[in-house]
């Protein structure tokens, strides 16, 4: 082909080169080529047509992953927020729903510790149940002292007597062994007694396993019967208050920790009162005045009163003849029957009968619990290992041993008139 063909315009559809050779198309030398214009910003790839005729598309620019990144992370700290409360919410309603099951399990817990039962007579599958309270050692009201002997904290018997139904149990035993001991522990008893017996239409049988003295005397009083077994003592209806010691003359006191004394020209006193007292009544190292003495004596001689109405009231006996005749004193079972402050005598297992029938239950068919100790799950919650209404006494088989009242309580002078080696030797 000649040069001048080479001008001519190319067939349709055919691609074009670009001109990047060293020569020009009319084939003549080519010029110095200049230096390459700034690329313009890419337009979208077009896609070639692969057949005549079809229209070339244009592709969408390709979009970032990381789109309004303000919104997304507002978003995600939103869910992170709403899904930490509805933990938090699930987390405090099954810790409120665990904490009302303890405490459930808690109040479960303690009260089964006081409904707490040991078997004391009868057939163990018996359709009746009586219920025997022990009323033993020193009566108190309350209290949560550890003494070396057992005490029954009359407050904690009255409660356990208020809180009895009329279907609980076909009546109540008091299984009776005390001294007696504060007025205010014996009435509480006597008085839950008589609500227990106008409550529930029951009766009470009250039987005297050793003693039932004083404040013992006064808590049974209102029992519908009063049993003594075999040897007891019963009675001494009477209020005491003392010792009172007094030291006359004293010239020094003597002693170190260890030991103590006091030495007197005059000799030591002890007195009990029936009544009266000042501020510092009972101070050993003064008389005491008329004035104290009048003053206890007539405080005592009220509560004395109230004593023996009470039992006159509910023993049918005449309240001079309380005062004139029976006194202070303990009896035997035959006299206490003799003087009105018995009803019958019977060993216990007769006793357990005769408490059936004044019940007006079928004595083979009945049995005598007894409040128990609380179980051993009980005491892991924390409930006291003890028979609710009684304490727990100390033990010398752990080791513990009683001391003399110079170890524990009120500083106490030990005193001593007389010749020392009449008691302590040369």
């Amino acid at each position: 082909m000649s040069s001048s063909d080479s001008s001519s315009v190319p067939p349709p559809h055919a691609p074009t080169e670009p001109a990047d050779r060293g020569e020009d198309q009319t084939g003549g030398s080519a010029a110095q080529v200049p230096p390459p214009s700034p690329m313009p910003q890419a337009a979208p790839p077009i896609a070639p047509a692969p057949h005549p005729g079809i229209q070339p598309v244009r592709l969408p620019a390709p979009q970032s992953s990381f789109k309004q990144p303000f919104a997304k992370g507002f978003g995600a700290g939103l869910g992170l927020t709403v899904g930490a409360g509805a933990v938090a919410l699930v987390l405090t309603v099954v810790s409120l729903l665990g904490m009302g099951l303890i405490g459930r399990t808690l109040g479960n817990v303690a009260t089964s510790a006081q409904n707490s039962m040991s078997h004391v007579w009868g057939p163990a599958n018996a359709s009746n149940t009586l219920l025997a309270i022990n009323i033993s050692g020193v009566i108190d009201n309350t209290g949560s002292a550890t003494l070396y002997s057992s005490a029954t904290y009359g407050y904690e018997i009255a409660d356990q007597l208020d809180a009895l139904k009329a279907d609980d149990y076909a009546g109540v035993v008091l299984l009776m062994d005390t001294p007696g001991g504060s007025i205010s522990g014996a009435r509480a008893i006597a008085d839950a007694i008589v609500r227990y017996q106008e409550r529930t239409g029951k009766k009470v049988v009250a039987y005297v396993q050793a003693m039932a003295a004083s404040g013992g005397m006064y808590a049974m009083a209102p029992a519908d019967l009063i049993i003594s077994d075999y040897g007891t003592l019963i009675g001494s209806i009477g209020v005491i208050m003392g010792p009172f010691e007094y030291y006359r003359d004293v010239t020094g006191l003597t002693g170190n920790i260890l030991t103590s004394g006091v030495i007197t020209t005059g000799g030591i006193t002890y007195e009990y009162l029936t009544q009266g007292t000042g501020k510092d009544f009972g101070n050993p190292f003064r008389e005491m005045s008329e004035q104290e003495r009048a003053t206890y004596t007539n405080g005592i001689a009220i509560e004395y009163q109230q004593f023996v109405d009470y039992v006159a009231q509910h023993r049918g006996i005449p309240a001079d003849r309380i005062v004139n005749e029976l006194g202070a004193y303990l009896f035997d079972p035959q006299t206490a029957i003799d003087k009105g402050l018995v009803d019958e005598i019977m060993g216990r297992p007769d006793g357990f009968l005769r408490a059936a029938e004044v019940s007006g239950v079928d004595p083979s068919d009945t049995k005598v619990v007894s409040p128990a100790m609380p179980s051993g799950l009980a005491q892991l919650f924390g409930v006291q290992a003890r028979v609710y209404g009684h304490n727990v006494p100390l033990s010398t088989v752990d080791g513990s041993t009683p001391t003399s009242s110079i170890c524990v309580g009120s500083p106490t002078v030990l005193a001593f008139a007389g010749d020392f080696t009449s008691v302590c030797g040369g």
